[in-house]
């Protein structure tokens, strides 16, 4: 197990590159408006939300690398293009180039949130599968605390602090290069290619008593038409799942939110070294309740995290709204959004990435995890895209209000149609998920002895 856990966090570690990359730009957001003398619609939509945009095609076609050459050697070029866009857009000199270079670094953070998951889900026991998914999910939440902390204190360094806020990340991108060549490939990816030997061999290495035949099947083409595919009749409901939870996902706000979060503290009236700290706090609190989030999703399962992540959701961003409504001033909508970013940390944020890495079969789940990060990413690109202007043209109490009643609709979504997973091993959810053998929101639970 110690050395399941240690490849597990090794493999995570993508998205602490994938956290701090995203929040980093919030730091230099004002001073890049300023610097090039950005309108809002050009500010928004290409120097902050290029590096989404990237995401967005990253997530498209990253499962194609996840499956022609490995996850383990996705990983590493996942690497490269995050070292490759720190370096760039540091030195870029006008916002094209820039946004060009936090492109690149969007491609990573789009293919990581297929590769990573995949290869930590393929590793793992059942029964403590979701943690060490998850572990994804705290890194990036790890990235961005650092990279609200990385922004306060280079913040007063010159003209030039945007340069090093951005330009810092190739450090981090280095130590992951290099600790990702220490990992073995996923098992389940080797017997997708018939590379069995090296299988066993990876196999035993994770559990000496697991059985190559018990997970042979599903993960080669053998038993599946060879030009199968995720939009296939019988994956309806995988795919639907994953379309709704990554969906709720960005209509609660979360990007939007951390992209601006300095900028929403200051339109709250908080000064600007005050919004700076805000931000802080708000990485501290994503931080701990991810921690929570972790340490529970294999025991109370992902359903019942989403049910509390959807009640804090709606009650947090109505007081959100309703602080900018009424004009409440003072600390009250940090403290909202410090509610608003743990109702997200312990539900949709601990939950997500776990939840769309279990719902497919083995030889479409690189695929399967592309269309669900898709789904994620040109929302995550849209959104906060939009941002300045809604902000500016129907104002922030309203636009609070609209996430709001969105998180009523997730609530609906967990009550009534998304499964539980927690505890059950991949073949087992693959055979019951496809072929919708579920009663009352529930998926039938067999014996996973011998399986992963």
């Amino acid at each position: 197990m110690n050395k399941i856990l240690i490849w597990s966090i090794t493999a995570a570690l993508a998205g602490f590159l994938f956290g701090f990359d995203t929040v980093v730009i919030s730091g230099a957001d004002k001073q890049l408006q300023l610097l090039w003398h950005s309108s809002d619609a050009f500010h928004g939509s290409v120097v902050m939300a290029m590096a989404l945009w990237g995401t967005v095609i990253g997530a498209i076609f990253g499962g194609i690398p996840t499956n022609k050459i490995g996850r383990k050697k996705t990983l590493f070029w996942i690497g490269i293009l995050y070292f490759i866009s720190a370096i760039g857009a540091a030195f870029a000199n006008d916002p094209y180039i820039f946004a060009a270079f936090r492109f690149i670094g969007g491609l990573g953070v789009g293919a990581s949130t297929i590769a990573a998951p995949a290869y930590v889900s393929e590793i793992a026991p059942a029964d403590k599968r979701g943690r060490l998914v998850a572990l994804y999910q705290f890194n990036i939440v790890l990235g961005i605390l650092i990279a609200f902390i990385s922004n306060y204190f280079l913040k007063d360094i010159g003209e030039n602090a945007w340069r090093w806020m951005v330009g810092v990340q190739a450090i981090p991108s280095l130590i992951y290069i290099l600790f990702i060549l220490t990992i073995p490939e996923s098992p389940r990816w080797l017997l997708s290619k018939n590379r069995d030997e090296e299988a066993r061999k990876v196999l035993f290495q994770i559990d000496p008593s697991a059985k190559l035949e018990d997970i042979m099947d599903d993960s080669r083409e053998n038993g599946v038409t060879k030009h199968e595919n995720i939009f296939m009749k019988k994956y309806r409901f995988p795919l639907m799942l994953a379309f709704f939870i990554a969906f709720f996902n960005q209509f609660s706000g979360i990007n939007a939110f951390l992209y601006y979060a300095p900028r929403i503290f200051e339109e709250a009236g908080l000064g600007q070294n005050t919004a700076l700290l805000s931000s802080i706090g708000i990485g501290i609190t994503n931080l701990i309740f991810t921690l929570i989030g972790v340490a529970l999703i294999d025991k109370l399962g992902r359903k019942l995290l989403m049910y509390i992540g959807s009640i804090g959701y709606i009650i947090s961003l109505g007081l959100v709204s309703a602080s900018f409504y009424y004009n409440w001033g003072g600390l009250s909508v940090p403290i909202f959004l410090f509610l608003f970013i743990a109702s997200h940390a312990i539900g949709q944020g601990a939950v997500i990435w776990v939840f769309i890495s279990e719902i497919f079969p083995n030889h479409i789940r690189a695929s399967g995890q592309a269309f669900g990060s898709s789904v994620h990413w040109v929302l995550a690109a849209i959104i906060p895209s939009l941002i300045p202007m809604l902000f500016s043209e129907i104002g922030p109490d309203v636009v609070f209000l609209i996430f709001a009643l969105m998180m009523v609709l997730q609530l609906l979504f967990v009550i009534f149609i998304m499964p539980e997973t927690k505890g059950i091993s991949l073949e087992v959810l693959s055979e019951n998920l496809t072929k919708k053998k579920i009663k009352k929101n529930e998926i039938k639970e067999t014996s996973t002895a011998g399986i992963l």
